[in-house]
Protein backbone atom coordinates (compact mmCIF):
# COMPACT_ATOMS: atom_id res chain seq x y z
CA UNK A 1 0.00 0.00 0.00
CA UNK A 2 3.09 2.57 0.64
CA UNK A 3 5.27 1.72 -2.03
CA UNK A 4 2.53 2.78 -4.29
CA UNK A 5 3.67 0.92 -7.90
CA UNK A 6 1.08 3.25 -10.07
CA UNK A 7 0.12 6.76 -9.79
CA UNK A 8 -3.70 5.35 -10.49
CA UNK A 9 -5.29 1.90 -9.55
CA UNK A 10 -9.02 1.81 -11.23
CA UNK A 11 -11.31 -0.59 -8.92
CA UNK A 12 -14.01 -2.81 -10.80
CA UNK A 13 -16.35 -4.49 -8.77
CA UNK A 14 -17.50 -7.06 -11.71
CA UNK A 15 -21.55 -8.78 -11.88
CA UNK A 16 -22.85 -10.15 -15.18
CA UNK A 17 -20.44 -7.92 -16.77
CA UNK A 18 -19.37 -10.56 -19.36
CA UNK A 19 -20.45 -8.89 -22.18
CA UNK A 20 -18.67 -5.11 -21.16
CA UNK A 21 -15.68 -5.44 -18.58
CA UNK A 22 -13.47 -6.44 -21.68
CA UNK A 23 -14.21 -3.32 -23.56
CA UNK A 24 -14.36 -0.78 -20.47
CA UNK A 25 -10.68 -2.73 -19.79
CA UNK A 26 -9.76 -1.98 -23.06
CA UNK A 27 -10.88 1.76 -23.00
CA UNK A 28 -8.91 2.58 -20.13
CA UNK A 29 -5.51 0.59 -21.54
CA UNK A 30 -5.68 3.79 -24.25
CA UNK A 31 -5.35 6.33 -21.07
CA UNK A 32 -1.95 7.37 -19.59
CA UNK A 33 -2.64 8.88 -16.39
CA UNK A 34 0.19 10.69 -14.62
CA UNK A 35 2.39 7.93 -12.76
CA UNK A 36 1.23 4.85 -14.77
CA UNK A 37 -2.20 2.56 -13.99
CA UNK A 38 -3.47 -0.81 -12.73
CA UNK A 39 -6.90 -2.23 -13.23
CA UNK A 40 -8.09 -4.23 -10.48
CA UNK A 41 -11.13 -6.36 -11.21
CA UNK A 42 -13.29 -7.94 -8.60
CA UNK A 43 -15.32 -10.65 -9.62
CA UNK A 44 -18.30 -10.88 -6.86
CA UNK A 45 -19.51 -14.43 -7.98
CA UNK A 46 -20.94 -13.60 -11.16
CA UNK A 47 -22.96 -16.37 -12.21
CA UNK A 48 -22.31 -15.48 -16.12
CA UNK A 49 -19.08 -16.52 -17.27
CA UNK A 50 -17.48 -13.14 -16.26
CA UNK A 51 -14.46 -15.43 -14.28
CA UNK A 52 -13.15 -16.56 -18.17
CA UNK A 53 -13.73 -13.16 -19.66
CA UNK A 54 -11.36 -11.32 -16.59
CA UNK A 55 -8.84 -14.35 -16.86
CA UNK A 56 -8.91 -13.51 -20.62
CA UNK A 57 -7.24 -10.24 -19.89
CA UNK A 58 -4.60 -10.91 -17.82
CA UNK A 59 -2.71 -12.52 -20.67
CA UNK A 60 -3.64 -9.77 -23.52
CA UNK A 61 -4.75 -6.35 -21.91
CA UNK A 62 -2.05 -3.39 -22.55
CA UNK A 63 -3.05 -2.39 -19.04
CA UNK A 64 -1.45 -4.27 -15.55
CA UNK A 65 -4.98 -6.52 -14.37
CA UNK A 66 -5.53 -7.98 -11.01
CA UNK A 67 -8.10 -10.27 -11.31
CA UNK A 68 -9.64 -11.24 -7.88
CA UNK A 69 -12.46 -13.63 -7.41
CA UNK A 70 -15.09 -13.43 -4.79
CA UNK A 71 -16.18 -17.26 -3.54
CA UNK A 72 -19.77 -15.69 -3.67
CA UNK A 73 -21.43 -12.65 -4.03
CA UNK A 74 -20.89 -10.60 -1.43
CA UNK A 75 -22.50 -7.55 -2.88
CA UNK A 76 -20.79 -4.07 -4.54
CA UNK A 77 -19.49 -2.14 -1.52
CA UNK A 78 -18.40 -5.53 -0.46
CA UNK A 79 -16.50 -6.27 -3.45
CA UNK A 80 -15.38 -2.95 -3.40
CA UNK A 81 -14.04 -3.13 0.12
CA UNK A 82 -12.04 -6.53 -1.18
CA UNK A 83 -10.04 -4.49 -3.97
CA UNK A 84 -9.07 -1.74 -1.87
CA UNK A 85 -6.90 -3.62 -0.36
CA UNK A 86 -5.37 -5.20 -3.39
CA UNK A 87 -4.35 -2.15 -5.05
CA UNK A 88 -0.68 -0.36 -5.43
CA UNK A 89 -1.31 2.88 -6.78
CA UNK A 90 -1.62 6.47 -5.09
CA UNK A 91 -4.86 7.28 -5.75
CA UNK A 92 -7.58 5.00 -6.44
CA UNK A 93 -10.59 5.25 -8.97
CA UNK A 94 -14.11 3.04 -8.56
CA UNK A 95 -16.28 2.26 -11.11
CA UNK A 96 -18.99 0.25 -12.38
CA UNK A 97 -18.18 -2.16 -15.30
CA UNK A 98 -21.36 -1.14 -16.89
CA UNK A 99 -19.70 1.78 -19.22
CA UNK A 100 -22.09 4.28 -18.07
CA UNK A 101 -18.73 6.25 -17.06
CA UNK A 102 -16.59 6.90 -20.02
CA UNK A 103 -13.28 6.22 -19.75
CA UNK A 104 -11.88 9.42 -20.79
CA UNK A 105 -13.62 11.06 -17.53
CA UNK A 106 -10.93 9.22 -15.65
CA UNK A 107 -8.28 11.45 -16.49
CA UNK A 108 -10.51 14.22 -15.61
CA UNK A 109 -11.51 12.65 -12.29
CA UNK A 110 -7.74 11.66 -11.31
CA UNK A 111 -6.35 14.98 -11.99
CA UNK A 112 -8.84 17.29 -10.14
CA UNK A 113 -7.93 15.44 -6.96
CA UNK A 114 -4.54 15.02 -7.34
CA UNK A 115 -3.91 18.59 -8.31
CA UNK A 116 -6.19 19.60 -5.96
CA UNK A 117 -4.80 17.36 -3.16
CA UNK A 118 -8.70 16.67 -2.50
CA UNK A 119 -8.83 12.99 -0.41
CA UNK A 120 -11.68 12.35 -2.14
CA UNK A 121 -13.44 13.45 -4.96
CA UNK A 122 -16.99 12.25 -6.28
CA UNK A 123 -18.72 12.86 -9.70
CA UNK A 124 -22.46 14.23 -10.40
CA UNK A 125 -24.25 14.31 -13.59
CA UNK A 126 -25.80 16.52 -14.94
CA UNK A 127 -28.21 14.12 -16.59
CA UNK A 128 -27.83 10.43 -15.53
CA UNK A 129 -28.94 7.87 -17.71
CA UNK A 130 -30.93 5.46 -15.67
CA UNK A 131 -34.31 4.43 -14.82
CA UNK A 132 -36.61 6.54 -13.52
CA UNK A 133 -37.38 4.41 -10.21
CA UNK A 134 -33.37 3.59 -10.36
CA UNK A 135 -32.88 7.94 -9.92
CA UNK A 136 -35.82 8.42 -8.08
CA UNK A 137 -34.06 5.83 -5.08
CA UNK A 138 -30.79 7.41 -5.89
CA UNK A 139 -32.44 10.58 -4.42
CA UNK A 140 -33.92 9.11 -1.41
CA UNK A 141 -30.55 7.87 -0.47
CA UNK A 142 -28.56 11.15 -0.77
CA UNK A 143 -31.67 12.71 1.13
CA UNK A 144 -31.30 10.06 3.55
CA UNK A 145 -27.12 10.48 3.65
CA UNK A 146 -28.08 14.50 4.02
CA UNK A 147 -30.02 13.27 7.86
CA UNK A 148 -27.88 10.46 8.65
CA UNK A 149 -24.50 11.27 8.06
CA UNK A 150 -21.80 13.58 8.31
CA UNK A 151 -22.27 14.92 4.36
CA UNK A 152 -21.68 18.03 2.91
CA UNK A 153 -24.87 19.59 2.10
CA UNK A 154 -25.91 18.74 -1.29
CA UNK A 155 -22.87 16.28 -2.07
CA UNK A 156 -24.55 13.56 -4.72
CA UNK A 157 -22.86 10.10 -3.66
CA UNK A 158 -21.69 8.02 -6.34
CA UNK A 159 -19.90 4.67 -7.15
CA UNK A 160 -17.65 6.71 -9.17
CA UNK A 161 -15.38 8.05 -7.11
CA UNK A 162 -11.73 9.08 -6.48
CA UNK A 163 -9.83 8.52 -3.29
CA UNK A 164 -6.30 8.75 -1.85
CA UNK A 165 -4.54 6.04 -0.82
CA UNK A 166 -3.50 7.56 2.77
CA UNK A 167 -7.88 7.56 3.03
CA UNK A 168 -8.01 3.81 1.55
CA UNK A 169 -5.66 2.73 4.01
CA UNK A 170 -7.77 3.97 6.62
CA UNK A 171 -11.16 2.86 5.12
CA UNK A 172 -10.23 -0.76 4.59
CA UNK A 173 -9.31 -0.95 8.45
CA UNK A 174 -13.20 -1.59 8.98
CA UNK A 175 -13.97 -5.63 8.66
CA UNK A 176 -17.87 -5.62 9.24
CA UNK A 177 -19.79 -7.53 7.05
CA UNK A 178 -22.24 -4.92 6.25
CA UNK A 179 -19.78 -2.18 4.94
CA UNK A 180 -20.60 1.07 3.15
CA UNK A 181 -18.10 2.67 1.51
CA UNK A 182 -19.66 6.63 1.28
CA UNK A 183 -20.41 6.21 5.19
CA UNK A 184 -16.70 4.98 5.74
CA UNK A 185 -15.11 8.11 3.56
CA UNK A 186 -16.91 10.41 5.15
CA UNK A 187 -16.18 9.32 9.04
CA UNK A 188 -12.60 9.20 7.44
CA UNK A 189 -11.99 12.37 6.27
CA UNK A 190 -14.08 16.00 5.27
CA UNK A 191 -11.69 17.14 2.47
CA UNK A 192 -14.06 16.18 -0.16
CA UNK A 193 -14.85 17.64 -3.52
CA UNK A 194 -16.77 16.63 -6.68
CA UNK A 195 -16.93 17.38 -10.15
CA UNK A 196 -19.25 16.88 -13.52
CA UNK A 197 -19.01 14.22 -15.73
CA UNK A 198 -20.99 12.26 -18.49
CA UNK A 199 -22.89 9.81 -17.71
CA UNK A 200 -24.06 7.48 -20.53
CA UNK A 201 -26.72 4.97 -20.89
CA UNK A 202 -26.22 1.29 -20.79
CA UNK A 203 -24.52 -0.53 -22.83
CA UNK A 204 -25.79 -4.02 -22.46
CA UNK A 205 -28.65 -5.58 -19.87
CA UNK A 206 -30.03 -4.06 -17.27
CA UNK A 207 -28.90 -2.62 -14.19
CA UNK A 208 -28.12 -4.97 -11.10
CA UNK A 209 -29.62 -3.00 -8.68
CA UNK A 210 -33.25 -3.80 -7.95
CA UNK A 211 -35.63 -2.73 -5.09
CA UNK A 212 -34.47 -5.27 -2.62
CA UNK A 213 -30.91 -4.34 -3.25
CA UNK A 214 -31.33 -0.81 -2.75
CA UNK A 215 -33.82 -1.24 0.17
CA UNK A 216 -30.57 -3.14 1.65
CA UNK A 217 -28.13 -0.53 0.35
CA UNK A 218 -30.37 2.04 2.60
CA UNK A 219 -30.09 -0.59 5.50
CA UNK A 220 -26.29 -0.83 5.68
CA UNK A 221 -26.48 2.93 5.03
CA UNK A 222 -28.99 3.80 7.97
CA UNK A 223 -28.05 0.85 10.95
CA UNK A 224 -24.24 0.68 9.86
CA UNK A 225 -22.98 4.53 10.15
CA UNK A 226 -25.67 6.35 12.50
CA UNK A 227 -28.14 6.01 15.27
CA UNK A 228 -30.43 8.53 14.01
CA UNK A 229 -32.77 5.60 13.61
CA UNK A 230 -32.82 4.80 17.29
CA UNK A 231 -33.01 8.38 18.08
CA UNK A 232 -35.88 8.02 15.61
CA UNK A 233 -37.84 5.43 17.40
CA UNK A 234 -37.02 7.23 21.02
CA UNK A 235 -38.52 10.07 19.89
CA UNK A 236 -42.03 8.29 18.15
CA UNK A 237 -41.94 6.36 21.71
CA UNK A 238 -42.00 9.94 23.24
CA UNK A 239 -44.75 11.53 21.21
CA UNK A 240 -46.91 8.35 21.29
CA UNK A 241 -46.25 8.58 25.21
CA UNK A 242 -47.66 12.28 24.91
CA UNK A 243 -50.58 11.83 22.41
CA UNK A 244 -51.75 8.30 24.80
CA UNK A 245 -51.91 10.72 28.09
CA UNK A 246 -53.83 13.56 26.59
CA UNK A 247 -56.26 11.01 25.31
CA UNK A 248 -56.72 9.74 28.80
CA UNK A 249 -56.94 13.33 30.11
CA UNK A 250 -59.75 13.78 27.44
CA UNK A 251 -61.77 10.74 28.44
CA UNK A 252 -61.34 11.07 32.11
CA UNK A 253 -62.59 15.03 31.22
CA UNK A 254 -65.97 13.20 29.29
CA UNK A 255 -66.76 10.82 32.20
CA UNK A 256 -66.69 13.42 34.87
CA UNK A 257 -68.55 16.04 32.59
CA UNK A 258 -71.20 13.62 30.70
CA UNK A 259 -71.48 10.68 32.92
CA UNK A 260 -71.63 8.36 30.54
CA UNK A 261 -68.97 5.70 29.56
CA UNK A 262 -68.40 7.14 25.80
CA UNK A 263 -68.81 4.51 23.03
CA UNK A 264 -65.85 5.03 21.19
CA UNK A 265 -64.88 1.60 19.85
CA UNK A 266 -63.54 2.78 16.47
CA UNK A 267 -61.37 5.80 18.22
CA UNK A 268 -59.72 2.66 20.88
CA UNK A 269 -59.07 0.27 17.45
CA UNK A 270 -57.75 3.30 16.10
CA UNK A 271 -55.20 3.84 19.35
CA UNK A 272 -54.50 0.46 19.18
CA UNK A 273 -53.56 -0.33 15.96
CA UNK A 274 -51.16 3.33 15.80
CA UNK A 275 -49.95 2.36 19.04
CA UNK A 276 -48.97 -1.07 17.77
CA UNK A 277 -47.82 -0.18 14.73
CA UNK A 278 -44.96 2.75 15.99
CA UNK A 279 -44.58 -0.49 18.68
CA UNK A 280 -43.39 -2.64 15.68
CA UNK A 281 -41.29 0.19 13.94
CA UNK A 282 -39.42 0.16 17.03
CA UNK A 283 -39.15 -3.07 17.87
CA UNK A 284 -37.96 -3.76 13.89
CA UNK A 285 -35.16 -1.49 13.94
CA UNK A 286 -33.67 -3.05 17.22
CA UNK A 287 -33.77 -5.80 15.92
CA UNK A 288 -32.18 -4.93 12.77
CA UNK A 289 -28.97 -3.39 15.22
CA UNK A 290 -29.17 -5.87 17.04
CA UNK A 291 -29.23 -9.13 14.25
CA UNK A 292 -26.00 -7.10 12.64
CA UNK A 293 -24.23 -6.67 15.93
CA UNK A 294 -24.74 -10.92 16.60
CA UNK A 295 -23.70 -11.02 12.80
CA UNK A 296 -20.74 -9.13 13.30
CA UNK A 297 -19.74 -10.68 16.46
CA UNK A 298 -20.33 -14.26 15.26
CA UNK A 299 -17.44 -13.50 12.44
CA UNK A 300 -19.70 -13.13 9.41
CA UNK A 301 -17.55 -12.37 6.71
CA UNK A 302 -17.29 -9.18 4.37
CA UNK A 303 -15.58 -11.31 1.67
CA UNK A 304 -13.81 -14.23 1.04
CA UNK A 305 -11.69 -14.35 -1.70
CA UNK A 306 -11.22 -17.69 -3.81
CA UNK A 307 -8.15 -16.25 -5.95
CA UNK A 308 -5.95 -13.38 -6.61
CA UNK A 309 -3.97 -13.29 -9.79
CA UNK A 310 -1.83 -10.65 -11.96
CA UNK A 311 -1.34 -10.31 -15.49
CA UNK A 312 2.24 -10.62 -17.19
CA UNK A 313 2.06 -6.45 -17.28
CA UNK A 314 1.41 -6.27 -13.77
CA UNK A 315 3.88 -8.79 -12.85
CA UNK A 316 7.03 -7.51 -15.32
CA UNK A 317 5.89 -4.00 -13.64
CA UNK A 318 6.39 -5.48 -9.68
CA UNK A 319 9.54 -6.99 -11.01
CA UNK A 320 10.79 -3.68 -12.28
CA UNK A 321 9.98 -2.32 -8.80
CA UNK A 322 11.49 -4.84 -6.81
Amino acid sequence: MNSHAYGLSIVVPVYRGAATVALLVEALARLRPEGGMEVVLVNDGSPDNSADVCRSLLGRADVPVVYIEHMRNFGEHNAVMTGLRHISGAYVITMDDDLQNPAEEVLKLYDHAREGNWDVVYTRYARKEHAGWRNLGSRFANKVADWLLDKPKGLYLSSFRCMSAQVVQAVTQYSGPYPYVDGLLLQVTQRIDSIEVRHLPRAEGRSNYNLRRLVLLWLNLATSFSLAPLRLAIFLGILMALLGAIGAVATIIEALSTHATPSGWASTMTVILLVSGVQSMILGVLGEYVGRTFLSANGKPQGSVRAVERGKSEMAQRDRAA
